[in-house]
């Protein structure tokens, strides 16, 4: 399972190449209105429908016309149903359903039809869930079937706004939270072999409320090609047809590892290093963090922006959260901060408008090392942490080594219909008990007597437990300060992408008491990008997080 995939040795966080891509023009059409007037409409990349508003009719509109483009949610439902019609004049609008076909493949996308038919882009899930042979990325030509049931209100339908997905689980605390998960699942065994039995509830679907919950994938191909295995496995002909009480089969295989049978190893570890959480004791370090050693790393940077989606690249926003956070904490706190990695352009400053990827980034060693990216075969993937380690040993010599915590900031590219926050802490089943980076692989910087780590079985479970601890404390800072949360599972200890389970080398090989990965945002998810592009959206983030680190060290 999990914890055997670790084991074999698939350790690192494979990079999320990004290349400059061309913002593809709108697409313009003059439509005819009541009164035999004209007016033009267009269809713009991740900016949707909309429609020279000074010449519509007045009932068309919600309010009055601005001076250039009016926006598709700021038409009446009249006036919605006008503008899909003249954009879309194949559309077949049914008694029991709307058949859309795509006419302009590199500027629609699933989010955008769920924003046009069913009121939000959040309910793309169920869209995609209800086209299960399409892919993601579309075609000229593909139909959409968009049930009567999934319309808007607008549109003739009976949703408002997002579909309600909402459960009892939500409110509660990770641990909890699995716990209850679990209690929904039953196996048994077919004729082809063990499985988990779980029963669909209204409002649920089978990619967020299932692929994503109880197993470990969070790819958006990996989710989809996975929910079309089950679907099968089920005997789910069509999945469009999936109702509330639908039995879904998901093989024991793809469980994590809190969802995996009695009895299993992984079972057993998952539940050990839950107890250690528990007979954790707190760290107090008081509101001015005395004592406290934070070491921040921000992901990716120069030559690799990272993951990118919606406009948004990863590098520099998550750069400028983390000197956010760098500067709240020195100017309001007695920690001592550091950083891995900084831009000559930029220095430790924020920045407000974040117009291009930053060509430069290096590693803060001795000498500096321009970073060359975060694949296994990067040299500076390695340096984070080397480095991170080399400022806690130096710090261990005067200070309590329980005080210390490191950062790495990300975000990442999911599933679409995922949202906010995740927190990555390092598995205790993958920390080696030692390892040492190769000579050839430290490029002779002096923070090389820190690039070997011995990690006894105790401290690789306070390492798991600590950082889970954080990460709780972490979590719900964040949801106070109204920044999203991951639904589900926003704790997890492993990643699993292209058939490999492993956990980041960051804080893998991290000497830190305390160590976690944040990936800050989805970039795939539109609101999520939105949010990141707004600088206040940025500092109320770093400012959640701080109040987190103050959480963590409080009585």
């Amino acid at each position: 399972m999990a914890g055997r995939l670790i084991r074999a040795g698939l350790l690192l966080l494979p990079t999320m190449l990004w290349a400059a891509e061309a913002e593809p023009a709108p697409a313009e059409i003059h439509a005819k209105v009541p009164g035999d007037g004209q007016v033009t409409l267009r269809v713009a990349f991740r900016r949707g429908v909309q429609v020279k508003g000074a010449k519509l009719p007045k009932h068309f509109l919600r309010s009055r016309p601005g001076a250039d483009w009016t926006s598709y949610d700021e038409l009446t439902a009249e006036g919605k149903r006008w503008a899909l019609g003249a954009l879309f004049p194949e559309d077949e609008w049914r008694k029991d359903e709307v058949r859309h076909h795509v006419r302009w493949p590199e500027l629609e996308s699933v989010w955008m039809l769920a924003t046009l038919f069913t009121g939000h882009g959040q309910n793309c899930d169920q869209l995609q869930e209800a086209n299960p042979k399409n892919p993601e990325k579309l075609h000229k030509g593909d139909v959409w079937h968009i049930a009567r049931t999934l319309l808007s209100v607008d549109l003739g339908g009976s949703v408002r706004g997002i579909v309600d997905r909402s459960q009892p689980e939500d409110d509660l605390d990770d641990e909890a939270k699995v716990a209850a998960y679990r209690k929904l699942l039953s196996f048994e065994e077919d004729k082809d072999g063990k499985v988990a039995v779980y029963r669909i509830r209204k409002g649920e679907a089978l990619y967020s409320s299932v692929v994503m919950r109880y197993t470990d994938r969070v790819d958006p191909k990996e989710v989809n090609d996975l929910a079309l295995e089950l679907a099968k496995r089920s005997g789910i002909a069509d999945v469009r047809a999936i109702q509330r009480g639908q039995l879904i089969r998901i093989p024991v295989k793809y469980l994590a590892d809190p969802f995996q049978p009695e009895g299993t190893q992984a079972l057993e570890e998952e539940r050990e290093v839950r107890e250690e959480v528990r007979r954790t004791p707190r760290i107090d370090a008081g509101l001015r963090l005395k004592g406290v050693r934070i070491v921040l790393d921000a992901g990716h940077g120069g030559v690799d922006p990272g993951a990118r989606a919606n406009g948004v690249w990863e590098s520099d926003f998550v750069y400028d959260i983390s000197m956010r956070i760098r500067r709240i904490l020195e100017q309001d706190t007695d920690a001592q901060v550091s950083t891995t990695i900084r831009y000559p352009a930029f220095g430790f400053k924020v920045r407000e408008e974040i117009a291009v990827p930053t060509k430069l980034a290096e590693i803060l060693t001795t000498p500096p090392f321009a970073n060359d990216g975060e694949n296994p075969n990067a040299v500076s993937v390695h340096l984070r942490w080397v480095l991170a380690n080399d400022l806690f040993a130096s710090f261990e010599k005067k200070g309590d080594i329980q005080k210390t915590l490191f950062i790495s900031l990300h975000a990442d590219a999911l599933h679409p219909t995922a949202r906010g926050t995740m927190v990555y802490v390092p598995g205790a089943a993958a920390v080696p008990a030692s390892f040492a980076l190769p000579a050839s692989r430290t490029m002779h910087v002096a923070e090389t007597r820190s690039a070997h780590v011995r990690f006894s079985a105790r401290e690789r479970l306070q390492g798991e437990a600590r950082s889970r601890l954080f990460a709780e404390a972490l979590l719900k800072a964040l949801k106070g300060g109204n920044v999203p949360v991951h639904g589900n599972r926003p704790i997890r200890n492993i990643i699993h992408r292209a058939g490999k389970s492993f956990v980041p080398a960051v804080i893998r090989y991290s000497s830190a008491s305390t160590k976690i990965l944040v990936e800050v945002a989805n970039l795939t998810n539109e609101e999520d990008a939105e949010s990141l592009k707004d600088p206040d959206f940025r500092e109320r983030y770093a400012e959640a997080l701080v109040k987190g680190i103050r959480a963590y060290y409080g009585k």
